[in-house]
């Protein structure tokens, strides 16, 4: 039998125990049940679950373990808007200073080896723009979180550069997130699910990248202008 088959058996068979034991508790008043208790909790012991929050995304920064935008939207249900982002802000960007030192000072030989063809862009890009080409990627994502943060180790950037331009150009993207968190947290019935804030944080989501491209395009095409 083929082997994908199998795969494919063993997951459906899989999610049939786990929904026919535990679907009762997988309802939308279950979940906000739980939302809620949990959210009463946090209020009474702010300090250890903003910490535990913090410490976990540094980790899932620093290590480059995928799921960084499912905790980011977690923070933004747990603690609110504002909080959450002075926690996601700060974590991430501490998070992605560690794997950008770690780069430079432990792994550059294997990342050197790992990623030599995606190097040369960065290399390139900093050589002309600075701390710009950083900010600039920040924004607009062309290559993936973590391989920039492990890329930028190798480059001539100072850790401090990266640092203020990470965080700068990340929490853009981090308060269109979080606003999307927060307002799935409050969907209180189906029908919420196609509520007007819900489909315009959801379409924000879809429309950052566009909007940010352009300004950055915008921008350039000034610099380009200036310069001659």
């Amino acid at each position: 039998m083929n082997k994908k088959l199998i795969v494919l058996m063993a997951l459906l068979v899989s999610f049939a125990i786990v929904y026919f034991n535990f679907g009762h508790l997988l309802t939308l008043e279950q979940i906000k049940g739980f939302h809620q208790t949990l959210q009463s909790d946090i209020q009474e012991n702010l300090f250890f679950y903003s910490a535990a929050y913090f410490i976990a995304y540094v980790v899932v920064t620093a290590l480059s373990i995928p799921g960084a935008a499912v905790v980011t939207l977690l923070g933004a249900a747990l603690f609110g808007f504002w909080w959450s982002l002075l926690l996601v802000s700060f974590a991430s960007t501490i998070g992605a200073t560690i794997a950008f030192l770690s780069s430079r000072y432990l792994l550059r030989e294997w990342v050197d080896s790992k990623f030599k063809d995606k190097l040369v862009p960065i290399n390139q890009g900093v050589e002309k723009d600075g701390a710009f080409y950083l900010l600039t990627l920040r924004l607009i994502p062309i290559f993936p979180f973590f391989l920039i943060n492990l890329l930028m180790g190798l480059t001539k950037i100072t850790a401090g550069r990266f640092y203020l331009f990470s965080q700068l150009g990340m929490l853009p993207g981090t308060m269109v997130y979080l606003n999307a968190g927060t307002q799935l947290s409050e969907i209180t019935s189906l029908s919420g699910l196609v509520s007007p804030q819900i489909l315009g944080s959801l379409a924000l989501l879809g429309l950052f990248p566009i909007i940010i491209k352009f300004v950055i395009n915008t921008i350039q095409k000034n610099r380009g202008q200036l310069k001659e």
